[in-house]
């Protein structure tokens, strides 16, 4: 679980760092975007987020990657915030989401899978006292953070039936292959549980 596509192998400070650490300075960064809600404090962390990248061995196309799918989301939120209020806003705010999802993606690609559901098994724990299962949350977790490879594989290979068919023009087409194989991936994945003894233990 440590290979599905998210983590990318270092030996930078950041990537020896704890992931509970982490996690908690990107809590602590986002706080303080929000407590110091100038232009030029979210600016200055935009920058900073992007030098992040090339000090940990990372190159800027990752932080592009992040930001790609976010670029129209951005435009539309800056846009409306100079219409309707004024630019330094506009700018805090673009600013403010662009690096948190920087920061964010940075820690997901310097954190091993696996020490983060560990953290995240740690931290459930104490629900064992109400009935709850930290093992099953773990699992769970996994196999949501699994679920993004999956999803864009699926999507890959419709879009590429898509145009080895020669179609343009009609991206609906692509919704129907697209969650065929999700639901035979979750077919397979379920199988491979009940086989392996996963869902036992319900069954009693």
């Amino acid at each position: 679980m440590s290979t599905v596509g998210l983590y990318v192998p270092g030996h930078s400070p950041l990537h020896r760092t704890p992931a509970g650490a982490k996690l908690l300075a990107l809590l602590l960064a986002g706080i303080g975007l929000v407590v110091w809600a100038d232009h030029r404090v979210a600016a200055g962390a935009l920058a900073a987020a992007l030098v992040l990248y090339p000090a940990v061995g990372l190159p800027l196309w990752r932080a592009w990657s992040a930001l790609r799918a976010l670029w129209p989301f951005l435009l539309a939120i800056g846009l409306f915030q100079v219409l309707f209020a004024d630019w330094q806003t506009a700018l805090r705010l673009c600013a403010q989401l662009a690096a948190l999802v920087l920061l964010a993606n940075l820690v997901t690609l310097t954190t091993r899978v696996r020490e983060m559901l560990d953290l995240f098994e740690r931290l459930v724990r104490p629900l064992r006292h109400v009935g709850a299962n930290p093992d099953r949350i773990a699992l769970v977790l996994a196999l949501t953070i699994r679920s993004i490879p999956m999803a864009a594989a699926a999507w890959e290979a419709a879009r590429e039936g898509y145009r080895a068919r020669g179609l343009s023009g009609r991206p609906h087409l692509l919704v129907v292959p697209v969650i065929v194989q999700l639901l035979r991936m979750a077919d397979a994945t379920g199988e491979a549980l009940v086989a392996r003894g996963v869902d036992e233990d319900t069954r009693h």
